[in-house]
């Protein structure tokens, strides 16, 4: 799919998007592709606008290049519609090009960007050329834009240049734009990290090196944190006026915009690559595949992979003969001597661990040191068991993407770093810091022995968010940077809910002052919805959110789900929160206090004889979730064709021994006949939270299911409401929906920032106000497995004994609070 553009687009980029060959015999010049998800995405527009690429043809001035070669008529790759008069190559002498590219983007701004100064070199003489070829590509993209205004003179071209090699280029072309009097829209993408001040200001020319970046008028990074990074190098290096809330910084009278644009991959390609590659590799049924891919480079920590695979072995020699660890490793700068010595590291490492551990049918790694083809790499990633995506640093790395696109048979686990960009947004994976050894190890373990139910989940939702993320999606957001995306060609196409959009679901609740409650539920809100829920886990990001938010002085956090208490608190297992488990049946405090709705002893004496029936129908995949006081029949996991008939026969159950059933999310489940509900048990938790000022709070409510519009329904006219589904003709009473678990977080990230920017409040007001249960009577002390909690045992926390609360609201008390609460709650409720 073409994305379309407004501007012609000049893409300048240190290579072309093809390869230059020059037949040794005849001095004939061809192309060659070279492939990636920039040349895929990018290469159409350049086509499609009539734009120009500019980059090294990867030959010298002394190889005499005279013009650039046609694409072949066969030629189907999405550079083949790139005519030869849209292609202007740069022709450098090969010592400059050497200083420049091997002295100083690899030998200083690759080590250094990569936060490893001591491994960067600073030369002047390196650093000269590097600007001498700025210029030089700073000049030939000035005759693009002359060509572009040639072609389409009513039409302002967009100059988008690319990653470190040429950060002080864009000034050559602003300046000469402003002394010709064109108009010309700029923007820059850095591939690689971008660090921190302290490591960028090691850098001699600093500030020079910041003032290039800073000619264009839009910034991209691929995360957040490296936008901060850059925006904090430009104030305290450059003294710039910044705004880090809207990303803006202000230098020669202009406002620069900065951008977090994660770069993805052409998605279906790889799809369709893995489903039409051959098999690549032949193993034994019951050995599993470790993959790694990666170039042979310093950062990418093959040398702790290998180190830790070895330990794999050593704490767990179960895995002897039946795992194998395949490592590709791409050649690299085969000319560096820094480089060299890693290669000769890796294959003693290589060599000691396979003939420490070879048995006459299995060696422990296979290690090819060369470049595969795209077909292979299809059928590895396929194939794999587990991809090991480990660097020390990386900008992103594209092979956790890859392999995510290509894991179309047996799901496998995916093994990532935090250090990479990836580990940010691809949550699902197993997270493992490559410079903790035996938990290395172990993370390998857990992700060999994984159980099929939770592989298929993480796999699900991985692939879920890259398959809508993918490199279109990237390349749209840039264009939309610059003010440069065909909006009427797009407008089909609604981006993944974004911060943005709480601008306008939440600002209005959100003010200076205001005091925040959150209520949440877990499965399908806060945590993906699972086939089993104890593999439905919280993703770690989310939780380190929750964490932050809970320890603001403004905040207050409830969980409510239908899960039974102790097993909300134990996948949580967040302090200073309130735990509301069985729809708010039961209830624990931040205080250690707890309530406990009554439930009649007939309707016990009902329940058990419920479960034994329910127990009977247990097959095929059904299963029942006993939780107190409430009671789940799951057939999630039944096949669909059988479902009907399960389904019917549980509700003659639920009529044979005389409990109603309640439709939940692929369950059936029993409550106790009272007037209680998630609805009055949100009324109950804010008063309990907030003590006399629950009326005055600003209050947030997401949940996902039928259960959920309980509580939705009665805080309408209190609280901004969200329902989270992504089938949209499903009836809520709430303000808002959200598509899926990864939005609420985004919601919970607006907050946060949200709240970050208020001034601070002077230290006398920031004690949290009482609750209600610090205020009120306590009825008796009692632990959790107290004969009068209807049969419920285990100590969620470790705590011996709580503070049990029997109170609860009657229907005339209730419909005074909301009363009370209703119209006059605050100047900005939603209606």
């Amino acid at each position: 799919m073409v994305i379309h553009s407004t501007s012609p687009m000049v893409v300048v980029a240190n290579r072309l998007p093809f390869v230059i060959c020059k037949n040794s015999k005849t001095g004939e010049l061809t192309r060659k592709y070279s492939a990636g998800g920039l040349v895929t995405a990018v290469a159409p527009v350049v086509v499609e606008t009539g734009g120009l690429w500019v980059g090294w043809s990867g030959l010298h001035l002394e190889d005499g290049i005279s013009a650039i070669p046609e694409s072949s008529p066969d030629d189907k790759s999405p550079t083949a519609g790139l005519r030869s008069d849209q292609v202007i190559p740069v022709n450098l002498p090969r010592k400059q090009f050497d200083d420049y590219y091997n002295g100083c983007c690899n030998a200083c701004f690759w080590p250094l960007f990569h936060s490893m100064p001591d491994k960067a070199v600073f030369e002047e003489d390196k650093w000269e050329a590097y600007v001498a070829v700025n210029e030089e590509f700073a000049k030939l993209t000035m005759d693009a834009v002359h060509k572009c205004y040639e072609r389409q003179p009513d039409q302002v071209p967009l100059v988008w240049i690319h990653d470190y090699h040429l950060m002080y280029t864009a000034n050559y072309i602003r300046n000469i734009c402003n002394d010709e009097g064109l108009k010309v829209k700029m923007a820059f993408f850095l591939h690689i990290p971008f660090p921190s001040w302290d490591i960028v200001r090691l850098f001699p020319w600093a500030s020079q090196l910041l003032q290039g970046i800073l000619g264009c008028d839009s910034v991209g990074f691929h995360l957040e944190d490296y936008c901060i990074n850059f925006i904090d190098c430009c104030h305290r290096i450059l003294g710039c006026r910044v705004d880090r809330k809207k990303r803006l910084i202000e230098h020669n009278k202009r406002s620069v915009s900065v951008h977090p644009l994660p770069i993805s991959i052409p998605y279906d390609r790889f799809v369709q690559m893995a489903e039409e590659a051959p098999e690549a590799i032949k193993n034994k049924n019951e050995q599993q595949l470790l993959l790694g891919v990666d170039r042979l480079d310093y950062t990418k920590g093959l040398v702790k992979r290998f180190k830790a695979f070895e330990r794999l072995l050593e704490l767990y020699p179960q895995h002897i003969e039946k795992v194998t660890l395949l490592q590709i490793a791409v050649p690299s700068r085969t000319d560096v001597k820094e480089y060299q010595e890693l290669k000769e590291e890796l294959d003693q490492i290589v060599g000691r661990i396979n003939g420490r551990f070879t048995t006459p049918n299995w060696s422990p790694i296979r290690y090819i040191y060369g470049s595969v083809t795209h077909d292979q790499l299809a059928a590895f990633y396929r194939d794999a068991s587990v991809a090991l995506v480990t660097p020390l640093r990386d900008g992103m790395n594209l092979v956790a993407k890859e392999f995510v696109a290509c894991q179309i048979k047996e799901p496998g686990v995916l093994v990532l770093s935090p250090f990479a960009g990836a580990g940010v947004t691809m949550q699902e994976a197993l997270q493992v810091n490559p410079y903790e050894q035996n938990q290395f190890a172990k993370v390998i373990h857990r992700a060999l022995t994984m159980p099929f139910d939770e592989r298929e989940l993480r796999m699900t939702q991985l692939r879920r968010r890259e398959k809508i993320r993918d490199v279109n999606f990237w390349l749209r957001e840039v264009l939309k940077s610059v003010d440069s995306l065909d909006e009427a060609c797009d407008s089909k196409l609604l981006r993944p809910v974004s911060e943005e959009d709480f601008d306008q679901y939440l600002s209005d609740c959100i003010n200076e002052h205001s005091r925040i409650a959150l209520l949440l539920d877990y499965d399908g809100t806060l945590a993906p919805i699972a086939p089993h829920p104890d593999i439905a886990h919280l993703p770690e990001e989310t939780k380190q959110v929750l964490q932050r938010l809970a320890h603001l002085p403004d905040v207050s956090i409830a969980v409510i789900s239908g899960r039974s208490l102790e097993n909300v608190k134990k996948m949580v297992d967040i302090e200073g929160i309130t735990y509301a488990g069985n729809h708010g049946f039961e209830i624990l405090h931040p205080d250690n206090s707890l309530f406990n709705h009554p439930v009649p002893a007939e309707y016990i004496e009902k329940l058990e004889k419920l479960k034994e029936k329910l127990g009977e129908l247990c097959a095929s995949g059904a299963y029942v979730e006993d939780k107190g006081p409430c009671v789940s029949f799951h057939f999630r996991k039944v096949e669909a064709s059988l479902r009907p008939a399960l389904i019917k026969q549980a509700l003659d159950v639920f009529k044979e021994v005389d409990i109603e059933a309640t439709q939940a999310l692929m369950s059936l489940e029993a409550q106790p006949p009272v007037t209680w509900d998630s609805g009055r048990a949100a009324i109950h938790i804010l008063r309990s939270m907030l003590g006399l000022e629950w009326c005055e709070a600003s209050i947030i409510f997401a949940g996902d299911d039928e259960t959920d519009e309980n509580a939705i329904e009665a805080l309408e006219g209190m609280a901004v409401t969200f329902r989270v589904t992504d089938v949209q003709n499903v009836k809520t009473s709430a303000n808002y929906r959200l598509a899926n678990t990864d939005a609420v977080l985004t919601m919970l990230r607006w907050i946060e920032r949200r709240l970050g920017s208020r001034r601070p409040k002077a230290s006398h007001m920031r004690s949290r106000t009482s609750s209600f249960t610090n205020i009120g009577p306590r009825s008796r002390t009692a632990s959790f497995n107290d004969p009068m909690r209807n049969g419920k045992a285990g100590s969620p926390g470790g705590s011996p004994s709580r503070m049990v609360s029997n109170m609860v609201i009657n229907d005339k008390d209730y419909k005074t609070f909301v009363r009370k609460a209703g119209a006059p709650l605050r100047m900005n409720s939603v209606t």
